[in-house]
């Protein structure tokens, strides 16, 4: 697979503080990431750094090879890229007006967009929600939604910043199964920020242990799990203590 995001010898400070030290680090076109640490560990600021929502204090961002400066990062590449977070932010309207949000920002003819909603409403089993309004919706609802309006934007690249992490176990579940089959169906590049090896086991490919501001281990999720190395043997042998 063809490398579509690349930072190097990237560094972000806050405060005269390093926050993030990051020598090396690439996403693949196609593939659903993980990106996983204990709470502190700079996960949700590293997603900031490849969504271009924020930028390093030192180094360099790549898309497919080309070296992006600030003044590179314009609207139609931001527009390369949507997020899911934990909490769905959604607007004060109806399901169907959250999810068609985007796609009238970006100006595209009502028929279009009406079908473009619809299919994505359908994909995640929210049909029926489309007239409900975003603020009468249970948590699962809201998050399905959160996903929806992200994916009918039909990005290159979607990040996810634990989106499932409020959700009771059996919605939970469910909510992974059906996101993995539309990642896998549309070749999505995703990347998933959590704290739980449970999720990153069953959605992602390859998976990257972020401690103490640096990328400790990378390599494909099974390894990563079954063979932690010396520095993240702790983290992740707590966690499979806790699964078996």
């Amino acid at each position: 697979m063809n490398t579509l995001l690349r930072l190097e010898n990237m560094t972000y400070m806050a405060q005269q503080k390093t926050i993030l030290s990051i020598p090396s680090f690439s996403i693949k076109q196609g593939e659903i990431i993980g990106i996983m640490g204990p709470n502190g560990a700079g996960k949700s600021t590293l997603l900031k750094l490849l969504s271009l929502l924020d930028s390093p204090s030192e180094g360099q961002i790549f898309l497919k090879e080309k070296p992006l400066s600030e003044q590179k990062i314009t609207i139609d590449l931001r527009r390369k890229f949507a997020i899911a977070l934990q909490q769905s932010l959604l607007l004060n309207t109806s399901v169907y007006q959250n999810v068609a949000l985007g796609l009238k920002i970006r100006k595209l003819a009502k028929p279009i967009i009406n079908d473009k909603v619809e299919y994505w409403l359908d994909k995640f089993n929210i049909s029926h929600l489309a007239k409900k309004h975003a603020f009468h919706l249970s948590g699962g609802e809201a998050q399905r939604v959160n996903l929806a309006r992200a994916m009918v934007l039909e990005p290159e690249v979607l990040f996810l910043d634990e989106p499932f992490s409020a959700l009771d176990f059996p919605t939970k579940v469910q909510l992974l199964k059906e996101l993995k089959e539309i990642l896998n169906s549309t070749r999505t590049t995703t990347v998933f920020v959590s704290h739980d090896l449970l999720e990153v086991k069953y959605l992602t490919d390859r998976l990257s242990i972020l401690m103490n501001g640096k990328i400790q281990q990378t390599g494909t999720t099974s390894e990563v799990i079954e063979k932690p190395n010396e520095t993240t043997a702790s983290f992740i042998n707590q966690w499979k203590e806790f699964i078996h």
